[in-house]
């Protein structure tokens, strides 16, 4: 038998660390390949490390809630063969989907200048990626960050940890005070603080809370602080402009009634709106690749590939933007295999890590809710999300050869949001009017 160490996966390209939740093989416990031995969770997806092949846990070597860089050894495991050093198979999705997505990669997206010098780590502590670009972003020096108690490993700073001490930065009010009269005020941030620059916005303070007779508290879950976290984020990143027209989808809704029957019969499921409107946007973007980009401080990455991601409703009510990839690659019955695919696994909780990473433009229906339009925030660190609401059949002019005429047309709107640093009104205005065009054009004796 020789000993192995298990080593945290790679989970995407923008996955740098994970938080171990729970081992669910103890330590002398005979494991059979590909069996699940530990669970984790990420800012994207919750997934399980499986076992490599045949063995016994030797050695736990990190405890539940502890923050992994991947990469780094986790356990000890005893396996027939050679001593060596492997890596763990990827990890397997779990069946408790994470958010927004594009979330995690915000976080390292700069937000303001500061003058809070470079974070870094020294021999007595540690600081992750995630920690550093936290504290660069928020203008924390090293000082207060060397400040902050850290309840991770060996007292390592989590990202739990400085977010708590953004929030309580410089408040000395309790929120909820009303429930407890013994509650101690928030700590206040230390003195050393960085002189902050013209361009550094300053930090709102939570309002005081006043709890009601008969008010119920919940506490948020973990994906909802999440996306709550990225929606804070995305609205301090970019200044947000937003853009709408009517779309007129008479001709979307008759070639689609005419097909969804056939289409049903020859692949078993639905053609819906939502592959139709995203074709309609990959077409765009191509003619208008300035929306599909990202800024990193004063440049401007170019996005080769015209992946959009789409917004997706999960059973606890949360919402998920899983990715399709090449978008403008596909004809629009594998758009739809795509789309029903990514909805229903978004629904029973089986997205996979790359299902959700790599978005360069995102989309969103807020039609589903029966909503006319919407002002949706921007999924950093794209620039622009296009919203579509319900279509209402509606009384409207028709042009024609003969003259005017009022007819019942299929109405949409179209709310196109975007990033004002790079995206001017005239880009942000002409796309959306461009989406619409291809709708209203829409051949409806196209073939599948």
């Amino acid at each position: 038998m020789a000993e192995i160490e298990i080593l945290l996966p790679k989970m995407g390209e923008s996955v740098a660390e994970a938080t171990i939740i729970k081992w669910l093989k103890s330590e002398g416990d005979s494991v059979e390949a590909d069996e699940p031995i530990v669970e984790i969770a990420t800012d994207k997806v919750d997934s399980e490390v499986p076992a490599p092949e045949d063995g016994i846990l030797v050695k736990v070597l990190v405890n539940e809630d502890d923050v992994v860089q991947v990469g780094d050894p986790i356990a000890i495991y005893n396996i027939g063969g050679e001593e060596t050093v492997v890596k763990a198979p990827a990890a397997k999705s779990e069946t408790t989907a994470a958010p927004a997505p594009e979330v995690i990669e915000a976080v390292s997206a700069p937000l303001v200048a500061t003058e809070s010098g470079p974070i870094k780590s020294n021999d007595n502590r540690f600081y992750s990626p995630l920690v550093k670009n936290i504290a660069k972003t928020e203008g924390i020096s090293q000082t207060e960050l060397d400040g902050i108690n850290g309840t991770g490993k060996e007292s390592r700073v989590t990202k739990t940890d400085i977010l708590d001490y953004i929030e309580n930065k410089g408040s000395a009010t309790p929120v909820a005070a009303p429930l407890n009269q013994n509650t101690n005020p928030a700590p206040k941030a230390t003195e050393n603080k960085p002189e902050k620059t013209k361009s550094t916005a300053a930090q709102p303070k939570p309002p005081v809370i006043s709890i009601g007779s008969g008010d119920e508290i919940v506490e948020m879950d973990r994906m909802r602080k999440l996306i709550a976290d990225h929606m804070v984020m995305s609205v301090r990143v970019s200044p947000h402009v937003t853009s709408y027209v009517e779309v007129d989808m008479t001709n979307v809704v008759t070639w689609r009634n005419k097909v969804k029957n056939k289409f049903m019969e020859k692949e078993g499921e639905k053609i819906t709106f939502t592959p139709i409107i995203i074709e309609a946007i990959a077409k765009a973007i191509k003619d208008m690749p300035g929306v599909n980009v990202s800024v990193d401080g004063t440049k401007i990455i170019k996005r080769k590939h015209i992946n959009i991601g789409m917004a997706a409703a999960l059973p606890t009510g949360n919402l998920i933007v899983p990715v399709i990839k090449d978008a403008d690659m596909l004809n629009l019955g594998g758009m739809a295999k795509k789309v029903n695919d990514l909805a229903n696994r978004s629904r029973t909780n089986t997205l996979k890590p790359e299902d959700i990473q790599g978005g360069t433009y995102t989309f969103t229906n807020v039609g589903t809710f029966g909503n006319v339009m919407g002002t949706p925030i921007i999924n950093q660190p794209q620039v622009a999300i296009m919203a579509a609401g319900a279509i209402r059949k509606k009384p409207a002019v028709i042009e024609t050869e003969h003259g005017d005429l009022i007819g019942i047309r299929h109405m949409m709107f179209l709310s196109h949001s975007y990033d004002h640093r790079v995206v001017d009104g005239m880009l942000g205005g002409t796309f959306v009017k461009r989406v619409a065009e291809y709708l209203e054009n829409f051949d409806t004796n196209r073939e599948l």
